[in-house]
């Protein structure tokens, strides 16, 4: 028998949501810690899941003509001092390498936390003239950032991800950009991860460090948290000026280009685990779980039940992600193997069912058995797919709307923040110091002034002063 230890019951997440997210993220095999603290090891299917992820997105990436790159680990820091509200932003996370080998470098590097840097340094090389433009460029790499608190997947010192880098010979070109990439984003989430989230533009003060405008993401998670969930930066043409990068115009005139970046990370995993996920672990979207389909076979000793279900195997991973379970575990242990590990769909067949040439079906997402006819198993399995992703964004956006909710003055933001999880949707002065007061005393920030503006009174929830914009607030990983 295999070890028991994976399929006992996980901590119940209304009991310890942190510990429920602990519980599933090791036993369902995602992450091992490592030696090296704040640092995990993406054990195989962890990986396969960020796998599934990066194929998809790399294809959205390149149907929008963007080409891969890879750029350097290790950044000098004299690069990386010449933006300096960039290099503000990012100094209390930056990992310094002091020495090779056992000299001393005469400059100290650091350990790339994200990339500009090193992409203007190059755009200075490469591009002349207006022809030379636009460069649409990804890094699919990782990055350190020396956090104080590491969680797997939502935050850790070292982390997977892309990083998006365009150049453009215009302003409009580039904002043009920035919007596209947080739509591929938007799209990406909602219709491959069954997430749904909000799109708008970040506060100043929560804006990316060197950005004009930061564009986001945002959504909630199954205890009202919300999660950043992907980004995309206008930087205007502040970095070319800091690095020196122009090129000549259509007019023969010295001209200076204008940047996105625009980025997503190993976190949307997180993401995953923490708004589909149940007390019997993962609930994977179908798009992007590693085993789709798995098949079960019922006393699998009586004749032809493993003959019958092997069939079946050879039919269905010509069309999805499947695998047949053959081992001498019992039903009832794959049974919650396969809840654990979140896999979408899980197929049983038995002697009764070989006869009346059928099987059992049985959703992750919502446990409904549904017997299909084995002269239409590819297409019947392929709806099933489809229906199990509907089912996990109608439940989440269900779930999202119930944890919605309005206020209008600090009193009801602080006792709503206090007693209720999820967004709360206020109108805002623009006034920063209204917003270092609503994460002083209601312990929220912004999250994003939605794209889709609401006017739900015309003052500023803290201040009470004519209110510019309709913000989600919340509490945040």
């Amino acid at each position: 028998m295999a070890n028991d230890k994976k399929v006992k019951a996980i901590t119940s997440m209304e009991e310890d949501f942190a510990k429920w997210y602990t519980d599933v993220v090791l036993k369902a095999e995602l992450v091992d810690y490592s030696s090296v603290k704040g640092c995990l090891i993406i054990r195989p299917y962890g990986y396969a899941i960020w796998e599934n992820i990066q194929k998809i997105m790399d294809g959205m990436f390149k149907e929008t003509g963007h080409e891969n790159v890879y750029m350097p680990m290790f950044i000098p820091e004299s690069l990386l001092q010449k933006e300096k509200d960039h290099v503000e932003g990012f100094a209390p996370e930056v990992a310094w390498v002091t020495h090779g080998g056992n000299e001393k470098l005469e400059e100290r590097m650091c350990v790339r936390p994200t990339s500009e840097t090193l992409f203007c340094d190059h755009y200075k090389n490469i591009i002349h003239s207006y022809r030379d433009l636009p460069k649409l460029y990804n890094q699919w790499c990782s990055v350190v950032r020396w956090e104080k608190t590491t969680r797997p997947f939502l935050r850790s010192r070292e982390f997977l991800w892309q990083e998006g880098h365009t150049i453009h010979a215009t302003a409009q070109e580039a904002e043009a950009e920035t919007i596209k990439m947080l739509n591929v984003y938007a799209e990406f989430v909602e219709k491959y991860l069954a997430i749904p989230v909000i799109k708008g533009v970040k506060t100043e003060k929560e804006r990316f460090a060197g950005a004009v405008n930061t564009y986001t993401i945002e959504a909630l998670m199954h205890d009202g948290k919300a999660l950043q969930s992907g980004t995309s930066h206008f930087f205007g043409d502040g970095f070319a000026k800091a690095f020196g990068i122009q090129f000549t115009d259509k007019d023969n005139k010295l001209a200076t280009p204008f940047q996105t970046s625009w980025g997503v990370s190993t976190r949307l995993i997180g993401a995953i685990i923490m708004t589909h996920g149940d007390d019997n672990g993962l609930v994977l979207p179908p798009a992007i779980a590693p085993i789709q389909t798995v098949i079960v076979p019922i006393a699998s000793h009586k004749e032809g039940v493993t003959e019958k279900a092997t069939e079946l195997y050879e039919r269905l991973k010509k069309v999805c992600r499947a695998k047949i379970d053959l081992s001498d575990n019992t039903p009832g242990w794959k049974f919650a193997e396969y809840e654990m590990k979140g896999v979408p769909l899980r197929l049983e067949i038995g002697p009764r069912d070989i006869e009346n040439n059928v099987c059992v079906a049985v959703r992750r997402d919502n446990g409904e058995k549904i017997t299909i006819s084995l002269d239409n198993l590819e297409q019947e399995v392929a709806k099933l797919l489809d229906s199990v992703t509907q089912g996990l964004y109608n439940k989440a956006l269900a779930s999202r709307d119930s944890m919605t909710n309005v206020v209008t003055d600090l009193d009801q933001m602080i006792e709503t923040a206090d007693t209720k999880p999820g967004f709360i949707k206020a109108m805002w002065c623009g006034d920063r110091a209204c917003e270092e007061t609503l994460k002083e005393k209601a312990g929220v920030s912004s999250r994003c002034m939605p794209f889709e503006q609401e006017t739900l009174t015309d003052k500023c929830v803290c201040c009470g002063k004519p209110a510019k914009k309709m913000v989600y607030w919340g509490k945040a990983y």
